[in-house]
């Protein structure tokens, strides 16, 4: 086989395993389509497994590219066109991303129990205060909107009870108005807590933990860590296209044939 029958047979597969292809792609294919083989390879496993759907899956994928902590758009794009494709509406597109922008709530969430430590070791605050009557109304309406209550906001509550009150109602917005299913929005959340640009432990357990709680199997949960697992590849279709470039500025040709057309 020669390398350009073989670089377009690998296109081929790329394009019927994903249904798009653009120049980042095109750029990888000529550099080194072996390598793009093994990420086509390492990136269809949940779909060869198959415990999500297809919609399901371009949803997790959309929540992981447009989490705050990474925004990368053209996956993002990538993902909701083949999420309309697969039967999503717009409806639970927005939906998805209002679950994935409650991501920045995590600066809270680590840094409230830091101050809690260094009011601690100043002698300030030697323990938790009791909750008035204001804030056990707000746990009990966090606890009502959102399925559970879990001690990662103890000290949010205690020491700034106006914005925990503000965060339920933002949080909460998708769970009173959505239609996804609560296991989907669990989801949702353990796909970006799990995303190496996150990597939040404390948040990715309590939603794996929800998530079983609303029938999750593990191979459901696997499969939306899988999906996160494949971001790393945008290293290599990012900066691809520049290697050409500025290999052919200087005159420089990648040893690999160009794919048939």
């Amino acid at each position: 086989m020669t390398g350009s029958t073989r670089q377009q047979e690998i296109k081929d597969a790329f394009i019927a395993a994903r249904g798009y292809w653009d120049d980042a792609w095109d750029a990888v294919l000529q550099l080194d389509p072996e390598f793009l083989q093994a990420y086509l390879d390492f990136a269809g496993v949940p779909a060869r497994k198959n415990h999500l759907d297809a919609k399901t899956r371009e949803l997790i994928g959309l929540a992981v590219n447009a989490a705050v902590t990474h925004l990368h758009l053209p996956a993002v794009r990538q993902h909701i066109r083949a999420a309309l494709q697969a039967g999503a509406t717009p409806e639970e597109i927005m939906e998805v991303l209002e679950c994935t922008a409650t991501l920045s709530i995590h600066a809270m969430n680590v840094g409230v129990p830091v101050l809690t430590e260094v009011l601690a070791e100043r002698g300030i605050r030697t323990e938790p205060a009791p909750l008035n009557e204001y804030q056990e109304r707000l746990k009990h309406e966090f606890t009502v909107n959102r399925g559970y209550w879990n001690p990662t906001w103890d000290e949010m509550l205690e020491l700034d009870p106006e914005l925990f009150e503000a965060y339920t109602a933002f949080s909460s917005h998708p769970w009173k108005n959505g239609s996804l299913s609560p296991k989907m929005r669990e989801f949702i959340y353990t796909a970006f807590d799990t995303s190496a640009t996150h990597l939040y432990k404390v948040g990715l357990k309590l939603h794996i933990e929800n998530a079983l709680g609303y029938g999750a199997t593990i191979g459901e949960i696997l499969e939306v860590m899988e999906i996160a697992s494949s971001i790393g590849m945008q290293s290599v279709t990012l900066a691809a296209p520049v290697v050409l470039a500025e290999a052919a500025a200087l005159g420089k040709r990648p040893t690999q044939q160009a794919p048939a057309s």
